[in-house]
């Protein structure tokens, strides 16, 4: 085992970040300095630096990252159009670039030689975690506890906990679930088999769509370059206006899914995510892409999306690929201006109006009645001339007697 000094392990404070931080001091006999990121998750963080230091860390850091999160990594992945597999917009995919980028900034800092995470051998989060530190700081040792150790149960963490002293919550959880100002996902107990229904309490952002408000709630979001930057006529920074309209999304019942997703390490996995201010957002902003965006960019956008949506799911963030991606998105964006207003209804998204400084709707050449640069006479040729391949298709059909 490589003689490690000082790990910087990302800890959350729970049972089994708890259990990996006595484990590192023991196992590596090593000082250990935790990070916690306050990512905007409903989760009261207030106790974490002292949970750490009593449980033997020699410092523990909380940071505030909830800003840079939304304005660096949440936004220009919507501008991107990000939605892996047709449906999941990637909650917990787009957090885990910034806290291993924070992991390598205290390491940095402090001069670790290691940092640590407490993602499993099965999951996507340990590849995620681990490419972003390969591509940030490939000298820094990277210490997986669950692909090293021998407690593989809950039970067994439960134990280990006890023997050294680590305090831990008695009350039950029903479900593995992690959360974010985006997001919250629920894994494990009955969801583990695709054919239950989940339990009622499987529920945190979105109220159950029966029992939503019976009244529509209409909302306007102003967007700039592809980024949201108002919400009913009001500025706010990027992580109020995610934190705004989590709330509005959510209360109306918007925003959830139950799926089973492929994962990068090739097993298939059932989750249910609560994402109400994605959501919200990926409809608004598509919307008004209807009227900023030219026909064959938005197409080139779309297939590019596929592969964007890829490299965030599979921990490719600071790949050269997703950067390059990034500055087609962002070029492309450069003319989605204006404001959609929605009615939201009962987990429903209904798009009412749309407005663009950059618009290129034009209502000259839209309309039924007269008027506008249009020659109807013009459309003769242009059908003639695309016809002409599927005319010289259907003659060698008639040849080949097919």
């Amino acid at each position: 085992m490589q003689k490690i000094k000082k790990v910087v392990l990302a800890y959350s404070g729970g049972l089994d970040t708890s259990v990996i931080l006595k484990w590192l001091i023991t196992a590596y006999q090593c000082e250990v300095i935790t990070v916690t990121a306050d990512l905007g998750q409903p989760e009261d963080l207030s106790g974490v630096e002292e949970k750490a230091l009593k449980t033997g860390a020699s410092k523990a850091f909380v940071l505030d990252l909830r800003e840079e999160m939304a304005r660096d990594f949440v936004f220009p992945m919507m501008r991107g159009a990000a939605i892996y597999e047709g449906r999941y917009l990637l909650g917990t995919s787009i957090a885990r670039p910034l806290i291993a980028k924070a992991l390598v900034e205290v390491a940095r800092s402090e001069g670790a030689d290691a940092i640590s995470h407490g993602a499993t051998g099965k999951g996507n989060d340990q590849v995620r975690f681990e490419f972003a530190a390969n591509a940030l700081a490939p000298d820094l040792k990277v210490i997986a506890p669950w692909r090293e150790w021998d407690l593989m149960s809950r039970t067994a963490l439960t134990a280990f906990a006890e023997k050294n002293g680590i305090f831990i919550s008695s009350e039950a959880k029903r479900y593995s679930m992690d959360a974010n100002m985006l997001h919250t996902s629920f894994e494990g107990s009955e969801l583990e088999q695709p054919g239950n229904a989940p339990h009622e309490s499987c529920h945190q952002r979105c109220v159950p769509v029966e029992q939503a408000p019976d009244t529509p709630e209409e909302i306007s979001v102003e967007f700039e370059s592809g980024n949201p930057v108002a919400v009913n006529g009001q500025r706010l920074s990027p992580y109020e206006i995610i934190k705004i309209l989590s709330d509005i999304a959510g209360r109306n019942g918007i925003g959830r899914d139950d799926m089973v997703e492929n994962r990068f390490v090739g097993m298939k996995c059932r989750g249910v995510y609560e994402n109400p201010a994605g959501t919200l957002l990926y409809k608004l902003h598509r919307d008004l892409e209807g009227i900023c965006l030219d026909r064959e960019l938005l197409g080139i956008r779309d297939m590019l999306s596929v592969r964007y949506s890829q490299c965030v799911y599979n921990g490719f963030w600071y790949s050269p690929e997703r950067e390059a991606i990034q500055a087609f998105m962002d070029k492309a964006q450069e003319t989605v201006n204006g404001t959609v207003m929605a009615k939201l209804y009962k987990g429903g998204v209904w798009p009412l109006a749309r407005t663009s400084s950059t618009s290129l709707f034009s209502e000259d050449l839209a309309t039924f009645e007269e008027g506008g640069d249009y020659d109807h006479k013009d459309a003769a040729g242009f059908i003639r001339l695309n016809s002409l391949r599927l005319r010289l298709y259907s003659a060698i059909k008639n040849k080949l007697g097919k």
